[in-house]
């Protein structure tokens, strides 16, 4: 005789984050709270929960192959059938790319959610707790499947796509650079773990140093945080076509948060010089996304016109 399971069932995976960290006597927050821990603060829900500890790590100390192992154990609990849907622990420093990678390397069956807080569990003003609550109520909809990854965070329900953190100090922290769903999954597989991208910041009166020293150290790509709608200088664009003439590829993003990125202007180190030499131009993605989305199409072997296709938010038909 088997007994019917009532209940949805959601996987929490705990990484750390402020979600789990408490204030030390010295002053300093560390993640020392468990997801079971974290569960228990949790009122009465109609679901049942599965705590996994993965890591205890804060998000700002996350490598590529630490988001490819959260993105791995996602897949793990995408193929078990009696998991209907999955929540991430995670810390705020580092969500939305950890949540674009999973959402790149994942088609969904079940809704994948990632949440986290602003301040830590022992705060005053603990918000943990409270968005872990709306995380799991969106982990329970089967609706949220067909949306792709999201990140329930201060009152919002958001898609991977384009986010970024707005604020230090307010709950309501994450935003959208642009109002969009996420594009399917391109279902990126190959693991992240040797792949190198780095990003430039550029500033008015900057060389290109720092894109040259990218290029010595091994980098697979390089994004730019141009200024304005993706915009740098003359010594900048030779340092672009250095890159292409080494096969090195090079996005062009933006320190700007929000709105449509094009690549219009000219006069010698605009957007549209840095596309004649060989850049890319990402259209939503700012910068740590757009570094991580490099890194997956680089991982994967896409050809430069996939990887255009890509950044112009997946337009058109892809073949790798």
């Amino acid at each position: 005789m088997t007994t019917e399971r009532i209940n949805p069932l959601v996987a929490v995976i705990a990484t750390g984050g402020t979600i789990a960290s408490e204030r030390t006597d010295s002053g300093a927050s560390i993640p020392s709270l468990t997801g079971e821990s974290l569960l228990a603060l949790l009122p009465d829900m109609p679901v049942d929960l599965r705590p996994i500890e993965l890591m205890a790590r804060d998000s700002a100390s996350l490598t590529l192959a630490d988001m490819q192992e959260i993105s791995n154990k996602v897949s793990e609990l995408l193929g078990d059938a009696a998991v209907d849907g999955i929540v991430i622990l995670h810390g705020t420093d580092a969500m939305e790319e950890t949540a674009l990678l999973v959402h790149l390397q994942h088609g969904l069956s079940k809704p994948v959610v990632f949440t986290g807080a602003q301040f830590t569990a022992d705060h005053p003003k603990a918000d943990g707790p409270s968005n872990l609550a709306a995380a799991v109520a969106a982990a329970i909809d089967p609706g949220n499947a067909s949306r792709g990854v999201l990140v329930c965070f201060g009152g919002r329900l958001l898609p991977a796509w384009g986010l970024y953190k707005r604020s230090s100090d307010v709950t309501d922290a994450f935003r959208q650079s642009r109002p969009l769903e996420n594009p399917p999954s391109p279902r990126l597989a190959a693991a992240l773990d040797n792949v190198r991208v780095d990003v430039v910041a550029i500033y008015p009166g900057c060389d290109s140093v720092h894109v040259d020293a990218s290029l010595r150290a091994g980098a697979h790509g390089v994004v730019l945080a141009a200024l304005g709608s993706g915009n740098a200088n003359p010594r900048l664009v030779e340092a672009v076509r250095r890159c292409a003439g080494v096969g090195v590829p090079v996005v062009v993003s933006s320190r700007v948060p929000d709105g449509l990125l094009v690549s219009s202007y000219g006069g010698g180190g605009g957007g549209h010089d840095l596309a004649d030499a060989g850049a890319i131009h990402s259209s939503t993605l700012r910068p740590g996304q757009a570094r991580i989305l490099l890194a997956a199409l680089v991982a994967s072997g896409a050809s430069a016109r996939v990887i255009e296709q890509a950044f112009a938010d997946f337009a058109g038909s892809l073949a790798p």
